[in-house]
């Protein structure tokens, strides 16, 4: 059990961390409500409608947007955990595949050379040129999407886990040799940990721009179903001029994506304690 004073110190600290916090999130959401006010006021007046030469429904406002969200919150719902499924399978491969091939390409230097300038090339090669082959591979069912998200989200968790790995101060790789330590001992409790910042850096990055992979993947890759992903959604849509829903769809994407990097940057904190 904790002294009296540690208590009310940890108290303190508690609390001061509060105002701290209340602080950084007031200016966001401060301007987020100002461009939210002068949008709604803007698009009910018109304003944007008449700007753009645009018929007055293809501009919905703060309010039609919300009013979308409650209505066509089943639809919505649906179509959502369809996206964060493949965002999430897409994503972990991703994960899985680039810091092993990351930690191959650190520990040997004749791969590095190799596949290090081919790995940089790769992001060259436009998405939109790969996804039809990845359709005729796979099909038109979860297969391509999964790989257009894992393709997106592997370079950058690759080239900031190798970043990581080669940070290691060689004095601190010298001390462990001295003291004997094996290969994989070095590796294990020295790079590794060293390339956790920038491998939770990488994963950010990639978390977010899986959520547009996974829209882009389900436009090249519909399956026509029942909920086929919030992108085959807003891609009928379109078609249909459902504006207000387009936005809805959108909000939603947008929210998953910063769930998934809220929840990153907490396992960041949790498991990078010494940073």
């Amino acid at each position: 059990m904790k002294p009296p004073w540690r208590l009310s110190r940890d108290m303190d600290g508690k609390s001061a961390k509060r105002p701290a916090t209340l602080g950084r999130l007031a200016p966001p959401f401060l301007v987020l409500a100002l461009l939210i006010g002068g949008w709604q006021l803007a698009a009910s007046t018109g304003a944007i409608a008449d700007a753009l030469s645009l018929e007055p429904f293809l501009v919905p406002s703060p309010a039609e947007i919300a009013t979308s969200l409650w209505e066509d919150r089943v639809l919505l719902a649906e179509n959502a955990w369809v996206t964060l499924k493949v965002v999430l399978l897409g994503f972990f491969c991703a994960v899985a595949v680039g810091f092993v091939f990351a930690a191959a390409l650190h520990l040997s230097e004749a791969l590095r050379r190799a596949f290090y300038p081919l790995l940089v090339a790769s992001q060259t090669i436009p998405i939109v040129v790969i996804a039809p082959i990845l359709m005729i591979w796979f099909g038109f069912g979860i297969g391509p999407k999964l790989a257009i998200v894992a393709l997106i989200c592997f370079f950058p968790i690759t080239v900031n886990t190798i970043d990581g790995l080669r940070s290691v101060d060689p004095e601190a790789v010298k001390m462990m040799r001295g003291l004997d330590a094996s290969r994989s001992q070095i590796f294990c409790r020295l790079e590794a940990p060293t390339a956790l910042p920038y491998f939770f850096s990488g994963a950010k990055v990639a978390v977010a721009v899986a959520v547009i992979a996974a829209v882009f993947g389900e436009w090249a890759s519909s399956d026509s179903g029942a909920a086929a992903g919030l992108g085959d959604l807003i891609f009928e849509d379109l078609a249909r001029l459902e504006t207000a829903r387009i936005f809805a769809a959108t909000a939603v994407l947008s929210a998953i994506a910063i769930a998934l990097f809220g929840l990153i940057a907490i396992a960041e904190r949790r498991v990078v304690r010494w940073r």
